[in-house]
């Protein structure tokens, strides 16, 4: 049953870092749509890296920022966030593959595996973890700024990215949650660790000193017996 479990958590964790990769470059983080007269209507979307307007014409333009240091500062948490998001879904991914126990790559032991599967399971919980925090934190500046009934500039509404980024982390996390219960349920179906013989040291019987002389006495009688009877005797 845990053998199907740690795959099973596995293929979320891949899920959840193929779509953690798609919602990092995907262009539709915040949407704000301009509604001008009856014909054109402008709609504005940015990301993390650039931002984009288009109209009802279909006339496209896009412009990237101009500068990190200029942009706010959650826009370049979000961007460390989200790498290292992916960074530690990729090195949970190659980790996963060798401790999974339907795999055969390096040829370890079981509990190793375990082990290895384990600490993926981890990094895939921390990588959702990042992605979440990245995710809620651009949601939650949109919103403040769109209640916000001061506030001077374009409100935006959240993008398909977010619910795209939520659904990775989720998935991602669970995908962890499965590979670190995987390894309780390894050590307890592993026949080595379960089935330990204890050891026992050879116990010698215990000869007294009474029942070693008789012993002795005999192999005297006998020498004597062959010395009373020498070979002229029977001549």
């Amino acid at each position: 049953m845990s053998v199907a479990v740690e795959t099973f958590g596995f293929f979320l964790a891949v899920v959840g870092l193929l779509m953690l990769g798609v919602t990092l470059p995907h262009s539709s983080w915040r949407v704000s749509t301009i509604h001008g007269n009856v014909i054109t209507t402008n709609t504005i979307f940015e990301n993390l890296w650039y931002s984009c307007a288009t109209d009802s014409l279909g006339v496209y333009n896009c412009w990237e920022f101009p500068s990190m240091l200029a942009l706010s500062g959650y826009i370049q948490a979000c961007r460390a966030l989200m790498i290292t998001a992916i960074l530690l879904g990729f090195l949970g991914l190659f980790l996963g593959m060798v401790g999974l126990r339907c795999t055969n790559i390096g040829g370890l032991e079981l509990s190793r595996k375990a082990k290895l599967a384990a600490t993926a399971g981890a990094l895939h919980i921390l990588a959702g973890i990042c992605g979440m925090v990245a995710i809620s934190w651009y949601a939650f500046n949109i919103t403040r700024d769109f209640f916000d009934p001061l506030y001077p500039g374009t409100k935006y509404e959240l993008g398909p990215a977010l619910y795209l980024g939520w659904s990775a982390s989720l998935l991602a996390i669970l995908g962890g949650i499965c590979l670190c219960s995987s390894c309780c349920c390894t050590r307890d179906e592993d026949p080595a660790a379960s089935v330990r013989l204890p050891y026992k040291a050879p116990v010698m019987p215990s000869t007294s000193l009474a029942a070693r002389l008789p012993m002795v006495a005999s192999d005297e009688e006998g020498d004597s017996s062959f010395g009373k009877y020498g070979k002229n005797a029977y001549v």
